[in-house]
């Protein structure tokens, strides 16, 4: 099946499918804890529902319309915040295990029996682990801009990576810096994902506080711990899986996503961009993971493999 014809089976109205930036917000209670979400998309469809998990720091609004909005229109999206990020109470895990547990059991509250996984950053890393914590509920899985428990290279950010990413408070010019690359071209993209990420007018979700940014970079930072043997836990994803990525990613950790596999070489899928190379050209990424989700068979994650190129979403 072809993008033209995707696109013309997609003729569903964003009146009958929602938005990103109107969808009201709901909450599932979960152990005592309220967690928030975003639940819209075309629910007359075979596909299970798309659970999209999100990176360091982010909440409901950081996912970008033009990405989720043209997934939405094929089937139901889900964006989730886990306990203690952005709206959702609680205390955040500091470890990526546990948050792959909650995010299970705010499946588990929801009545899914199956799902499909976009996991960006950290939130790539939750998906991979919730695949291995239970794998009969996963049938497909995107992994963008992330990386392999265990991974060479992945354990300490540098210095100026680490300044970008932990700043107490954050601003349109240093999360352009952290997620766009420097070119004149990249950072106007850049302008225009914020852009987007903030037009939702009402009922926006609250920010991630300093407890979040520092759970998350305890996890993160344990995710990275050298461990070779980690890698052979990969062999057990055996769902379909693509790995996208920018091929001149800003976060190290992101410089060893090839881990995950090494069909870069047949892949149509190409992005010279940083870590959001998903946002960078939208209705692009928007086509093509439409595609990977739903028509075409994907590349099987590998353990062995550590010196192939990452895909990369363009």
């Amino acid at each position: 099946m072809s993008i033209t014809e995707l696109d013309q089976d997609a003729a569903v109205s964003v009146t009958e499918i929602g938005s990103q930036l109107t969808v009201e917000n709901s909450a599932a209670e979960v152990d005592g804890d309220r967690f928030s979400y975003r639940r819209f998309g075309n629910v007359h469809t075979n596909a299970p529902s798309l659970l999209c998990l999100q990176h360091f720091r982010g909440n409901l609004d950081n996912w970008d319309p033009a990405l989720v909005d043209r997934l939405a229109q094929d089937r139901e999206v889900i964006l989730f915040a886990n306990r203690g990020v952005g709206s959702s109470t609680g205390v955040v895990p500091d470890n990526v295990t546990d948050m792959a547990r909650d995010a299970l059991r705010f499946i588990d509250a929801l009545g899914l029996k199956q799902v499909d996984l976009l996991g960006f950053s950290l939130g790539g890393y939750i998906a991979q682990e919730l695949a291995l914590l239970r794998p009969r509920l996963v049938r497909r899985i995107v992994l963008a801009g992330t990386a392999p428990q265990g991974a060479p290279k992945i354990h300490r950010w540098s210095d100026d990576v680490y300044a970008l990413a932990t700043r107490d408070e954050t601003d349109a010019e240093h999360f352009i810096k952290l997620f766009f690359s420097g070119s004149e071209a990249s950072r106007a993209k850049g302008v225009e994902h914020l852009n987007r990420i903030s037009a939702r007018q009402i009922n926006r979700d609250a920010q991630t506080d300093l407890a979040t940014r520092d759970a998350q970079l305890t996890a993160i930072t344990c995710w990275g711990i050298p461990e070779p043997a980690k890698l052979t836990r990969l062999a057990a994803i055996t769902q379909p899986t693509l790995v996208a990525n920018g091929d001149k990613p800003i976060k190290p950790r992101m410089q060893r996503s090839e881990t995950l596999g090494n069909a870069s070489k047949r892949s149509p899928l190409s992005e010279r961009e940083q870590h959001a190379s998903q946002y960078r050209r939208p209705t692009r990424p928007n086509r093509l993971l439409l595609i990977k989700l739903t028509h075409l068979p994907l590349i099987q994650l590998h353990s062995t493999s550590t010196q192939s190129h990452p895909l990369c979403i363009q």
